[in-house]
């Protein structure tokens, strides 16, 4: 069922991939999934791991990188993360036009405090954000993010099955690429300095 979802949803990504107007790159000049004719019904509205209250308004400006995990994550996540710190390496001073943004999926064990110290050990810039159950359940449904608990032992040793991919915003708010898991780092870097 999990997969049959994932491919469904891929293949919504594929067929949005025909960018709508303006000065945006062409069609098939990106080297992730160009998704620009995509859109999400709701907006971002979540708590940053300084407590502040955040939403895509406040990156204008900047290409945004979000991405869905957990702290406890036993490969993925942080192997993402480490991947995006490489990237904004590479990307040198451009880097400080990029923002990344650490959505958890986990708002039960990854408290505002849990984030602050995870999220900006790979970069100080990077912003992890958390909201409540509820919250976090309509944030990761309007961005079509799949999730999953599987328990474990006790009631806190679980793992979470989830999409591990990226959006890419560009300079304006709007959606324009998704970097699947294991996107190569030269890759990323081509496809955010297109949008910068």
């Amino acid at each position: 069922m999990r997969s049959l979802f994932l491919v469904a949803l891929m293949l919504i990504f594929v067929a949005c991939s025909k960018p709508q107007g303006g000065t945006e790159a062409p069609a098939g000049d990106f080297v992730g999934t160009d998704i620009s004719a995509a859109s999400f019904p709701g907006t971002l509205n979540l708590t940053d791991h300084t407590g502040k209250v955040r939403t895509m308004e406040d990156f204008k400006g900047k290409v945004v990188v979000l991405f869905f995990g957990y702290t406890h994550c036993p490969d993925v996540c942080p192997t993402t993360m480490s991947d995006l710190k490489n990237v904004m390496k590479q990307l040198g001073d451009k880097s400080n036009e990029v923002q990344v943004l650490f959505v958890t999926v986990d708002p039960e064990r990854d408290t505002q405090e849990v984030l602050a110290q995870f999220v900006p050990s790979f970069d100080k810039r990077f912003i992890g954000l958390r909201g409540d159950a509820e919250q976090t359940k309509e944030t990761l449904k309007n961005y079509k993010i799949f999730f999953s608990k599987v328990d474990g032992k006790s009631a806190n040793d679980y793992t979470i099955d989830h999409s591990a991919g990226m959006y890419v915003f560009d300079k304006t708010g709007k959606i324009r690429v998704y970097f699947g898991y294991g996107q190569k780092t030269g890759e990323m870097v081509s496809d955010i300095q297109k949008l910068l």
